[in-house]
Formats: C-alpha cells, structure tokens, sequence
C-alpha cells in the first residue's frame, strides 16, 4: 500500500541512513564552460545508471517487507526496483510498455526481474501492473507518486548540498516528478531549475493550471520522461517551494547529450542532458547552479 504522508527534510535524512550500505555516493565534476561555472553531479554513476535505485530501496527498507514486489515503468524505475529486490531477497515483477527500449528491459531482466510487456503506455502499463498486484503479501511499487519514493530521491540533493554548500540552484529533468521533488526537499531552500522537452512536460502544465494535468508525452527522452500526469504527491512538494520550470527543445536535448560526451567523455541519455541543455541556454538562474545527470541506462553511441 502506498503511504500517503508529505515527506519532509527529515525522511531524506532517514532515507540516507538506511540506505547507505547498498547505494553509491555520486561525485561531482566541478567545471567551466564557455567561460561559466558549473557543477555536475554524476548520479548516472549510480548503481543500476540512474536515481531511481535510490527511491526503490528507500521504499522496501522502510516498510513492512512483502512476499512480492510488483511495478511498472519506462525502464529506469524498473531496472531500479528489480536491484532493490535482488538486494532484499524479493521476487519483482516489472510491467512495462511494448516499446520500451531494448537495452532498458535486458537490464530488468538481468537484475532477476521477471519482465511483462502490458500496453503502449506508460499508463496502460500501470494499470496492468497494479491488476497484478492487487494479491495478499504483494507490493506495488510506485515509480514517483510515494512520499517515500520521493525522500529517497532527495538523498541526491542532500549529497550536493553537504559536498558543495555553496550551490545555490538545483537543475534536474521531470518526468512525473518524484526526482524534481526529491531535489526540492533535500535542497534545504536552494531553488530547483525543473526542466522538461517542450512536448513531454506534465510539470510545467500542472503549474500552469493549479493541479496536475494530462500531457502529450513526444519526445527523444520519453522513455525516461513520458509520465503523462505529474503525481499529486510530487505536485504537492513542488507547489510548495522554490520551484523554477522551464522547457527545451529536442534538438537542444541531442546537442547537449552529444556536448557532454565530447567535452567529458560523460555518456549519458537524452533524459538526462534535459537540464544540461536548459543550463547551456543561459536561462537558469543562480551563481552556483548543479546540473543532476539522472541516467544511462540508453544504447548510446555519439
């Protein structure tokens, strides 16, 4: 069952905690480019090549341990439950769409996920999924919709903020949100630059109309980023705070992904060289500014 609290500071304090035996404590690159500053904070390292082990993890340790682990995803929340699991010893079931990418459902599979392809959706996935799961001793997994989720996620901010005080905003893809609020409790007050593909952006449109909102999810970084609704618990937290949106076109997600291979030898996937190719537009404030590279989880050749 879903919890339903709103997650504060001190659950990505506890987060951090229980989850430090088993995740990666990402580094930072301090860098100059085109003659500005800027910190990258290399969480495509982590272990499963993005965040999402962070809030699987947070989720199963903090909870009463079920019999099974059921979700759905694009495929980095999948690939990031199916470790968790593997940590903990629980069978996982990861429902995801026909298209997903190939190399994102191998890595499901070999992380000891049984894999089910369900709908042309990330939704019709879900819905598949949570049918699935609806079992006595079975847990469903939410991909970002969980305040627990959501202050594992914020261990990523909190790490920036203890390695570089002195950052003062926090540059991070969306798709339904749980990272963007993650970043905006553990940013301790920083002001988090959220950024989303011109058509894949239920954030932005959710804070235009007040509350989440359905959108078309058209983009090269959709399989990341293609939630069709910004969850009410992720709305809830960036609603709330200093929260910055802002939007990128897919030909300027492509050349930051290709900039970051070519400057730093850093491969990373579309996703995440959205907020890369907001900052390289010059339109993110702050004098200090952290760019989150979320994942890597792409076949990936420059």
């Amino acid at each position: 069952m879903t919890a339903t609290f709103t997650p504060e500071i001190t659950d990505v304090t506890a987060a951090a905690e229980r989850m430090r035996p088993h995740v990666r404590r990402t580094p930072l690159l301090h860098a100059e480019i085109d003659g500005r500053p800027v910190v990258l904070k290399l969480e495509h390292l982590q272990r499963t090549g993005s965040f999402k082990l962070r809030g699987a993890l947070n989720a199963l340790l903090a909870g009463d341990r079920p019999d099974e682990v059921v979700t759905a995803s694009g495929g980095n929340h999948g690939i990031g439950v199916a470790t968790a699991a593997a940590i903990l010893g629980l069978p996982a079931t990861v429902y995801v769409p026909t298209q997903v990418p190939e190399g994102k459902a191998r890595r499901i599979e070999g992380a000891g996920a049984r894999l089910v392809r369900a709908g042309g959706s990330y939704a019709e996935a879900a819905a598949a999924a949570r049918s699935a799961a609806a079992r006595p001793g079975v847990r469903y997994l939410e991909a970002y919709n969980d305040p627990v989720v959501i202050a594992g996620q914020g261990t990523v901010a909190a790490e920036i903020v203890q390695d570089t005080p002195e950052v003062d905003s926090i540059v991070v893809s969306v798709g339904g949100g749980g990272l963007a609020a993650g970043i905006a409790l553990g940013g301790a007050g920083r002001l988090t630059v959220a950024v989303e593909p011109e058509r894949c952006a239920c954030l932005h449109h959710a804070l235009a109309a007040g509350e989440p909102v359905d959108a078309e999810t058209v983009s090269v970084a959709s399989s990341a980023l293609g939630a069709t609704r910004v969850g009410e618990v992720p709305f809830g937290v960036l609603s709330s705070r200093p929260v910055r949106s802002l939007l990128v076109a897919e030909d300027d997600i492509v050349a930051a992904r290709d900039r970051l291979w070519e400057e730093f030898r850093l491969a990373v996937e579309p996703a995440a060289a959205v907020p890369f190719a907001a900052w390289l537009s010059g339109r993110v404030p702050g004098e200090r500014p952290c760019v989150v590279l979320c994942g890597a989880n792409a076949e990936w050749t420059p």
